[in-house]
Order: C-alpha cells, then sequence, then structure tokens
C-alpha cells in the first residue's frame, strides 16, 4: 500500500466538509466558484482552506490576487493566510511555469499535495477540481473518501453535455453532490435546471453574467462586494452551506 494515501488521511482527519468544485469542461468559472465560495464561508467566520488542484491551468492565486505568500516547512507544508483563507497550490512548486503532465505523474503529484499539506482543523476545505472527467477527478475521489461535489455548469447545451457526463458518473458512484450553479446566465431560460432534475440532481440556482466582475478580480475585498458574490451567497442559503 502507498504509505503516502494513510499519511492523506491524518492530513484531513480534522477538516469538517471537503467540497471538490468541478465542471465537465473548462471555461465555465470553476476556479472562480472555488475561490468566492472559499471567501464567502470565510466572511461567516468559518475556517476554510482553498486547495487548487487544477494542474494545467491554476486560477485561484490571480483570482484572489495571492502575491508574496509562501508555505512554510514544517513536518510537511503550512498553507499560507490570504483574506483568512489557507491556500495552497501547484504553483508554489511550478513557479507559475507551463506544466505538462501525463498519466502516472498525475496520481503522484495530487497524492503528494495531498500528503504533505498540513491544513490542520477546518470546517470545509474547497478543492478546484481540474476541468473534465480524467484522472484528476477518479483520484480524488479516491484519496478523498468523505468529500462533496458542487458542479458549475453555463448555460450552454455543450457545457451541458460535458456536465452531465461527470454528474452521472458522480451519482453511479454514489458520490454525494449538493448541486448544480448555472454560471454566467444572460438570458432566462429553465433549460438547465430541467437537464439537471431529469439526472435527479439538485440544482442549486443561477448566477447571471457580471459585466462588472474582471475589475475585481485579482482583489478579495473587491469580490466581496460584487454582484456575483451577492447572487453566489443568496444561491448557497439554498443548500447546507
Amino acid at each position: 500500500m502507498e504509505v503516502r494515501v494513510s499519511v492523506i488521511k491524518k492530513r484531513l482527519k480534522s477538516i469538517k466538509r471537503i467540497i471538490s468544485v468541478a465542471s465537465g469542461k473548462g471555461g465555465v468559472g470553476k476556479s472562480l466558484v472555488a475561490s468566492t465560495l472559499a471567501l464567502n464561508l470565510a466572511e461567516k467566520g468559518h475556517k476554510v482552506g482553498l486547495l487548487d488542484l487544477d494542474l494545467y491551468g491554476p486560477s485561484s492565486h490571480i483570482i484572489l490576487g495571492v502575491k508574496d505568500v509562501f508555505p512554510e516547512e514544517e513536518k510537511g507544508i503550512i498553507p499560507p493566510k490570504i483574506h483568512g483563507i489557507k491556500f495552497m497550490s501547484i504553483v508554489y512548486f511550478t513557479e507559475d511555469k507551463p506544466s505538462a503532465f501525463r498519466g502516472i505523474d498525475i496520481t503522484n503529484i495530487i497524492i503528494e499535495l495531498l500528503a504533505i499539506t498540513q491544513w490542520g482543523p477546518l470546517d470545509y476545505l474547497i478543492i478546484d477540481m481540474p476541468p473534465g472527467i480524467g484522472d484528476e477527478t477518479l483520484d480524488v475521489i479516491r484519496f478523498i473518501k468523505k468529500g462533496e461535489f458542487l458542479v458549475v455548469t453555463t448555460p450552454s447545451k455543450v457545457a451541458m453535455g460535458a456536465v452531465s457526463k461527470l454528474l452521472k458518473i458522480l451519482k453511479e458512484l454514489k458520490i454525494p453532490v449538493i448541486g448544480v450553479l448555472e454560471n454566467m446566465k444572460m438570458t432566462e431560460s429553465s433549460i438547465i435546471e430541467d437537464t439537471v432534475a431529469e439526472i435527479g440532481i439538485p440544482f442549486i440556482g443561477s448566477i447571471f453574467f457580471d459585466k462588472n466582475l474582471e475589475d475585481a478580480i485579482g482583489d478579495g475585498d473587491l469580490l466581496l462586494k460584487t454582484k456575483f458574490m451577492e447572487e453566489l451567497g443568496d444561491n448557497l442559503k439554498k443548500t447546507n452551506l
């Protein structure tokens, strides 16, 4: 048995809830939802961690404006705090340079990040998942036994087609799914809600396109004041978060 797998259990044992924010494809705002969800929960007074597991295109550090703060080494890696959130990302090891990973390398990176990071007691650990349905998603399911999923899509048939596959896999594996969040909505339509209902997964609600959101990227304080954050908060009231 891989020794690091047993270490992962110890690292996660003091975390009450682990929520993986996922999508069937890229470009739906998954990282933005994960980052602002962590901000929202921290603002409410919860102890929160954010793990960016998007190995190919990590962006949570850009969204939150993480600069000049680094992990410390002490019997593992202690994540730095940004806006009250304990933050860990692959960028601390790749120096934000382009990286190409294949096969077993992906699994090894995920195991290593989970095994070395000392989160300590947390109410929530939010995981920004890689896009798509591949080894990364299956590895998270495999190594994090008490995880839940929050799935993000856009009001697009193409996006929902990929998301539907992810939802069906999660349902087949009996993985808890908090629900589906529709992001960047621009017109009134029930296509996403109806499709999610057919699969038998809760539909959380919609966040309409916020044209001013880009100006807040990189500033956690501004993000908290955006229409996006307001609508995210309203939707979270419909869940047990």
